[in-house]
């Protein structure tokens, strides 16, 4: 995500939003306000999510489970404590992160429980009621803050009020995540109940805390739901809420960032927060055009993502009092001169910006800014060179069977890890068989890709064959990171190979990606560069599925073979 515009590029300014649309007195939220806010923020050290449940989101959630799975485990084998017990302290690993309100809640409960248990090791006991001390408090300083920042806010507002423009729409906040928490809460009861045919011999109570873990986080789930449509309902149930004029765009992970109003050169977001559109019921008599509507919106929205860019800045009214874990509702001006301003409310809670962040989101910003004008200046050099011919072709170079050896070396290390585990479990073979299947596939992709451009678009070789791209439907080809990415309308395909900056620049030659895309956006750009004549069949390719196959069933007798020799069967 980019915070800021490329250094060189202009800087436009934010979309209006008509004056209809904004509250009578509502005042801008500037940058002297929304700097106390974000320095009500608590300390450094407390974690805050600050993107929603997506990519950054995603891994930081993940990253807290990685951390609770196994200290459940080890709290019950080596620290003595109950199978529910260790589960309930290890999951404040995950609240700590995404629900400081169940941490707030549970950690004196926690600590109570770890102390009375008996047989517990001193040592043990210590370190655990102390990491849950840390967490609780970390909690109450984010619950604090919240405090702190929902007071600055309405003094920014100045008791300025309106109604809601949304009060027809159905209020179905909350409702996924009750119904994924539901199910986890079943997968987790069906888990502790068949313990005992799926626990590792020699060990049950380890599997019992996995069990209770799944239980707790689930229920967190539950109350996530639960607790985001209460908030909602109380905001829809207000008959008039503070407002504020701020400054809006869709982010390239798929949240909304909130600046100051006047922040035009989006330098500094304060918060980020998930939005969906508002105003709709089922007794919309345009439902065809809406849903029409909602096609075009989610095809942009997923361009956007896939390009990895931010939308335009906008003018926006915020509805409520933003704080950590808030409700709101914004009305924004839309991207396309004629169409209305958008009313959304927000599928998720709001999640401040830290200061740490935000600098960070500079720095990647100005890389890849200098990353840009590198492409830039490559691709112009490029169009200047590049000449019309019959056929243009780019097939898997070094840089690619690196890649694949790389990738074949880890899965045979992998897999042989567990072939020597030892432990008879019988899923090993069979997870093995399909790792195998899989990354026959992945081997064969990565190593013999061919891209073939003529006169009537892209033909890209696959599995099953060649795919063919009409020039039309081609969106962009560039290289971010180590990745090669080519988006067309309906998907998009990618592949990696090391990249390594410095011995690009030693070698004085670009890399095998970057001259692809290079030449294929000067394609794009301009039409008369493009291939003459029509390829042939033997130029597209051939199916990639005959050595994928030869490659599978290699593996699997080898499998079979191994695993039979393990078992003492031959």
């Amino acid at each position: 995500m980019r915070s800021t515009p490329a250094p060189g590029q202009p800087r436009p300014l934010p979309l209006p939003l008509p004056a209809t649309s904004i509250p009578d007195g509502c005042r801008p939220w500037n940058a002297k306000d929304a700097r106390r806010w974000a320095h009500a923020l608590p300390p450094r050290w407390v974690p805050l999510r600050w993107r929603a449940l997506y990519v950054g989101g995603a891994v930081a959630v993940g990253g807290a489970v990685a951390v609770a799975a196994p200290a459940a485990g080890l709290l019950t084998l080596y620290a003595g404590l109950w199978p529910w017990v260790a589960a309930l302290a290890a999951a404040h690993a995950v609240w700590a992160v995404v629900r400081p309100e169940a941490v707030l809640l549970c950690a004196p409960v926690a600590v109570a429980l770890v102390l009375c248990t008996p047989g517990a090791g001193r040592g043990a006991t210590l370190a655990v009621v102390a990491g849950l001390v840390t967490v609780g408090v970390a909690a109450w300083l984010r619950s604090a803050a919240r405090r702190r920042q929902r007071e600055v806010a309405g003094a920014a507002t100045a008791g300025v009020v309106a109604a809601l423009p949304d009060g027809r729409t159905p209020l179905r906040r909350g409702a996924f995540l009750t119904g994924l928490g539901l199910t986890l809460v079943g997968g987790g009861a069906v888990a502790l109940a068949t313990v005992d045919h799926w626990a590792v011999a020699g060990g049950r109570r380890a599997e019992l805390s996995f069990g209770w873990l799944l239980v707790f986080l689930a229920l967190s789930v539950v109350a996530s739901g639960a607790l985001g449509r209460w908030r909602a309902a109380a905001l829809r149930g207000t008959e008039a809420v503070p407002v504020l004029r701020v400054l809006v765009r869709d982010s390239a992970d798929g949240d909304t960032e909130v600046f100051a109003a006047d922040d035009v050169t989006a330098t500094r977001p304060l918060f980020t927060v998930a939005l969906t559109r508002a105003g709709k019921t089922s007794d919309d008599e345009d439902d065809e055009d809406d849903e029409d509507d909602d096609e075009e919106d989610l095809d942009a929205h997923f361009d956007r993502m896939a390009s990895e860019e931010p939308g335009p800045l906008r003018e926006a009214v915020l509805y409520g009092v933003p704080y950590d874990g808030a409700e709101m509702v914004l009305v924004s001006a839309a991207e396309e001169a004629d169409e209305p301003p958008l009313v959304e409310r927000s599928a998720g809670p709001v999640r401040p910006c830290p200061d740490a962040t935000v600098r960070r989101l500079v720095a990647a910003g100005e890389r890849a800014g200098a990353e840009e004008r590198r492409q830039r200046e490559l691709r112009n050099a490029v169009a200047e060179t590049i000449t019309a011919v019959p056929v243009r072709r780019w097939r898997a170079g070094g840089a690619d069977w690196l890649a694949t050896a790389f990738l074949a070396q880890w899965g045979l290390w992998v897999c042989w890890g567990w072939f020597t585990a030892g432990d008879g479990t019988p899923w090993k073979p069979v997870l093995i068989e399909v790792l195998g299947v899989f990354g026959a596939c992945r081997l064969v992709v990565k190593s013999r890709w061919r891209l073939t451009a003529d006169r009537t678009g892209l033909w890209l070789n696959g599995l099953r064959g060649p795919r063919h791209i009409p020039w039309e439907d081609v969106r962009a080809v560039h290289r971010e990171s180590f990745r090669l990415k080519l988006r067309w309308r309906d998907g998009g395909w990618s592949v990696s190979a090391p990249y390594w900056r410095r011995l690009e620049r030693r070698r004085g030659r670009p890399h095998p990606y970057d001259a692809l895309a290079a030449e294929l956006t000067a394609l794009l750009a301009d039409p008369r560069l493009r291939p003459t004549g029509e390829s042939g069949a033997r130029e597209r390719g051939r199916p990639l599925w005959p050595p994928a196959a030869a490659i599978a069933v290699a593996w699997s007798i080898a499998v079979m073979w191994t695993w039979a020799g393990a078992a003492g069967w031959r």
